[in-house]
């Protein structure tokens, strides 16, 4: 009686311990599939960016006689005009008013100056693609600088929605007509060493955008 005790006993033991090994293994091939994925989708962006890259390095060494400038963001810029009068270059706080043409990499016109109209940003305050956020704080009042930007700093996979296809790189040609200081900051300061209470100017309204713009400045 004790020994078909005991082989019951064991024979369930047996069965649990077989369920909770299938159970672990069963659950692994999730972790790994997951891993393996992240890495195949890294991988894939290394890549992309390397070929965005390499079409754009061609694009250079084909043009010899323009000079163009590498950044830090990942994208390079040359000059159409170049102040030699300005020194001055848009800050956070500033806005700026500039017109802009946008192509694909092979120069086909996506969107003209007169598609996109006079544009209005308001220096790292607003959303706009990456390349410009950062580029139009290189340039001078009155200076036309064309930039050329892989997908990752442009509109990325999902394109814009309208135009601009995923990982499409593009080169926008911008002319900064000019930057001001947002008048919504100014107040007045209090004159040094004279003991006078100063008087500050009441706070004007902010400028807004035109009704027209829209969150990513490229959007007609």
């Amino acid at each position: 009686m004790n020994y078909l005790k005991l082989s019951i006993y064991s024979l369930l033991f047996a069965v649990l311990l077989v369920s909770c090994k299938h159970h672990e293994e069963a659950r692994r091939p999730i972790s790994r599939a997951s891993g393996t994925f992240m890495k195949k989708s890294a991988d894939r962006n290394k890549k992309l960016v390397a070929s965005e890259e390499e079409v754009i390095k061609k694009i250079i060494k084909s043009n010899p006689k323009v000079k163009y400038y590498a950044t830090k963001k990942g994208y390079w810029f040359s000059y159409d005009e170049k102040s030699t009068t300005e020194t001055a270059t848009p800050k956070k706080g500033d806005i700026a008013y500039f017109n802009l043409e946008v192509k694909n990499i092979d120069g086909t016109l996506i969107y003209s100056e007169s598609d996109l109209g006079p544009q209005t940003y308001y220096v790292d305050k607003q959303d706009i693609m990456m390349g410009l956020r950062d580029g139009i704080k290189y340039m001078k009042k009155n200076e036309t600088v064309t930039f050329l930007f892989p997908s990752h700093i442009a509109y990325g996979y999902h394109g814009d929605n309208k135009k601009i296809g995923p990982n499409e790189s593009l080169i926008c040609t911008v002319t900064l007509r000019n930057f001001v200081p947002d008048p919504a900051q100014a107040t007045a300061a209090p004159a040094a060493g004279t003991g006078a209470t100063s008087v500050k100017t009441p706070k004007p309204t902010a400028v807004k955008p035109a009704a027209t713009t829209k969150k990513d400045t490229i959007n007609p």
